[in-house]
């Protein structure tokens, strides 16, 4: 009998070692095809240095240095979820966690305000216990505007062409931009799954130029 069990230990074991060694070199794939798109949508001007693994293989700090006017010093963080660890990885799921890239940088131009953008969507759907039928609704679907939350009565001048940029790129899934008078002056995380190419990569980064370029249209 304790034969038995201890084959089984052994094989859990090594079945625990099988699937950390997979999930962790999947992440790091996953992460490098992230940080070459990222690279190559840079057009030569940009070059990925000193990554850093974390978390297991499930986060992943780098460099990305650039030759542009707009960014200084540019941090990337790329989170993804803690597949080597099972039920961390279940726990992720359960919690409808996503991966994220994190772009952070100090700027040429830096913003003379602090902002901090947190985006929401809210979804609906009828109650599942009326008894009138699908057939028998009638539906209006309508896709309004961005809806600006702010906590702020007086709304400074300077920051109607970053919320302009913003709702521009509204198809883009950002959890999140800050806009700050220190360092690191802007920082923007945004989900990873439509990070899918180099075209994606290109656009992303075209998009970071262009809030940098709208926070700081006063003072050039």
């Amino acid at each position: 009998m304790g034969r038995f069990i201890l084959i089984d230990v052994v094989a859990a074991f090594a079945g625990s070692l099988v699937w950390y060694a997979w999930f962790v070199r999947y992440n790091r794939r996953r992460a490098a095809a992230v940080l070459q798109w990222l690279q190559s949508a840079s057009l030569g001007k940009g070059r990925v240095v000193n990554l850093q693994w974390q978390a297991s293989s499930s986060r992943l700090k780098a460099t990305l240095q650039l030759s542009s006017r707009w960014f200084d010093d540019a941090r990337l963080t790329i989170r993804l979820l803690p597949r080597p660890l099972p039920i961390q990885w279940a726990l992720s799921r359960w919690r409808q966690q996503q991966e994220t890239l994190t772009f952070e940088a100090d700027m040429g131009f830096p913003p003379g305000f602090h902002l901090d953008v947190i985006r929401h969507r809210w979804s609906g759907h009828s109650g599942a216990g009326t008894k009138m039928s699908s057939a028998a609704r009638e539906w209006t679907v309508t896709r309004p505007g961005p809806v600006i939350l702010t906590t702020k009565e007086d709304w400074p001048i300077e920051l109607s062409p970053v919320v302009n940029a913003l709702a521009a790129w509204r198809d883009k899934d950002f959890v999140g931009v800050r806009f700050n008078s220190t360092s690191p002056h802007f920082t923007a995380t945004v989900a990873l799954e439509p990070l899918s190419d180099q075209k994606a990569a290109a656009s992303l980064l075209g998009l970071f130029r262009e809030l940098a370029a709208s926070s700081s249209a006063k003072q050039h």
